[in-house]
């Protein structure tokens, strides 16, 4: 009994490890305790910790959920870094937790082949945990791939989506939800959109592949709740006894930023849009899509207004900015929603844009406008070899976009690829607006017969490889399924310019 008690007295670490925003010299990385504690941290560049280089100790209280996160800056480049943390009691300077692990390689410096992962959409529409079906084993054949980063498109949680325990599933059989109390209501609560989080990181393959891969994130509706902007209206839903949206959108944001791995942004603290650089070969470009919009309208504004806003003037002028500055061979930008692809918000009797496109496949109106005039720069300022991953949609495709095809013609030809969902439900296609001249080279979603909302044991789960190679530059883009097949691929050449 002594050694018994002597054990649960000590800290522990409840949901492993993550490492975020990596770049040449440093890593965000995170790791949550059980208890108010000191969490001591060292980093070295062997799995052994010989001459470990150790970092000035945080503490964790309530106030944060126990989490903990740092920068670890000064690292070498291209080089795999191991890092450990152990916990401290704060009330018992004896009670010492067993080290946690996490490892990562820093971006290169010189023109080293990359390769990463990109996806959306995890724990949605009632597909939960099932540990009897592997957990969400996507994650696991990323993780196969070994990749140097993992993008998470948005939508990494479900906040709007509590689990049942169990699903009947058309084949008869049964889909068995782990369930903690955070998932079984909607989060309203600051703890409860903690626990969205938590959850997630209860899957095994999560933690697993978190260990060894760092995540990217960026966010979308889900985080919050559906089809989310200052305009939504919670009046007629029951689940919400909170009807503030701007409300709710504050404690996911803060619950956002507590439990992963994204880096701070000293001028705008919470701000999720930023600029990761990859070396020479690759820079990525993460946009908000969700925080600095207009309220969702039909999208037939002609003149620009606050509701014609999706990104806003100021993430705006610093994509062109980051853009025309950027020395990288490829430009990667990272939306969490696609352009061309008609989402819609059903309200009432109305159809309002969710996404970008409005559906009339003309010159550019509403939301269009912003993007219109973001590729008629990217254009004129003789910006090459910009590439557009997203999610979203549920299902996977590839768009080539060309001003021959096009109502507004003012820009350079570009490619959009879609992925996912993860984990989550699957659906889709979805109609493609003529406005910048989309056209699908390829799409793999639910057949007509097969229905929507398919769950994860039926395959239709989705996330893209890109591969950079060091010497040709050449960019491969595959189209992957969770079972490891690959559907599509292509492979672009960079274009010269200057």
């Amino acid at each position: 009994m002594p050694a018994i008690s002597r054990a649960a007295s000590r800290p522990a670490f409840t949901h492993g490890v993550q490492t975020g925003d990596v770049n040449a010299t440093s890593g965000m990385v995170w790791t949550r305790a059980d208890r108010p504690s000191r969490i001591d941290f060292e980093w070295a560049t062997t799995e052994s910790f010989a001459n470990a280089q150790k970092l000035h100790s945080l503490t964790t209280l309530p106030e944060s959920d126990f989490t903990a996160k740092r920068l670890i800056a000064g690292l070498p480049s291209d080089q795999e870094i191991f890092w450990r943390a152990v916990a401290t009691d704060l009330g018992d300077v004896n009670g010492v937790s067993e080290p946690i692990v996490g490892r990562f390689r820093t971006a290169p410096a010189s023109r080293r082949s990359i390769r990463f992962a990109w996806s959306g959409d995890t724990v949605g529409q009632g597909w939960g945990i099932d540990e009897s079906r592997g957990g969400m084993t996507a994650y696991a054949t990323m993780a196969k791939h070994e990749p140097d980063f993992f993008l998470h498109s948005g939508d990494t949680i479900y906040a709007d989506g509590p689990l049942k325990e169990s699903v009947e599933l058309a084949d008869g059989s049964v889909w068995k939800n782990l369930l903690i109390p955070e998932k079984e209501k909607v989060a309203e609560t600051l703890d409860e959109y903690r626990g969205q989080w938590k959850y997630n990181l209860m899957d095994k393959n999560v933690q697993a592949m978190n260990a060894r891969v760092p995540t990217f994130f960026q966010w979308d509706d889900h985080e919050v709740i559906n089809n989310w902007s200052s305009a939504k209206d919670l009046t007629a839903d029951d689940r919400y006894a909170v009807k503030d949206i701007a409300l709710l959108a504050a404690r996911s944001a803060r619950a956002f930023h507590e439990m992963t791995p994204i880096g701070y942004v000293a001028e705008e603290p919470g701000r999720v849009y930023r600029k990761i650089a990859y070396g020479p070969l690759l820079d990525v470009f993460f946009l908000d899509l969700r925080s600095y919009r207009g309220g969702n309208t039909e999208g037939l504004e002609t003149d620009a207004s606050e509701a014609t806003q999706m990104m806003g003037a100021e993430q705006i002028a610093w994509l062109k900015r980051e853009l025309a500055q950027s020395d990288a061979t490829w430009k990667v930008i990272a939306s969490d929603m696609p352009i061309g692809l008609v989402v819609w918000d059903n309200v009432g009797d109305r159809k309002l844009v969710e996404a970008v496109s409005n559906n009339d496949g003309g010159a550019p109106k509403g939301r269009e406008m912003e993007f219109a005039d973001l590729l008629r720069f990217i254009k004129s300022a003789g910006i090459a070899n910009t590439v557009w991953l997203t999610a979203d949609v549920h299902y996977t495709a590839a768009h080539h976009y060309s001003p021959d095809r096009a109502a507004f013609q003012d820009f350079e030809p570009f490619w959009e690829f879609v992925s996912g969902p993860i984990h989550a439900g699957t659906f889709g296609p979805n109609d493609l607006d003529k406005t910048f001249g989309p056209e699908v080279r390829f799409v793999k979603a639910p057949t007509e017969e097969q229905g929507t909302n398919l769950p994860p044991s039926m395959g239709l789960q989705f996330f893209g490889l890109v591969e950079i190679d060091g010497d040709s530059e050449q960019m491969t883009v595959r189209l992957m399924d969770a079972d490891d097949t690959e559907l599509w691929t292509t492979t672009l050449d960079p274009a010269r310019r200057g």
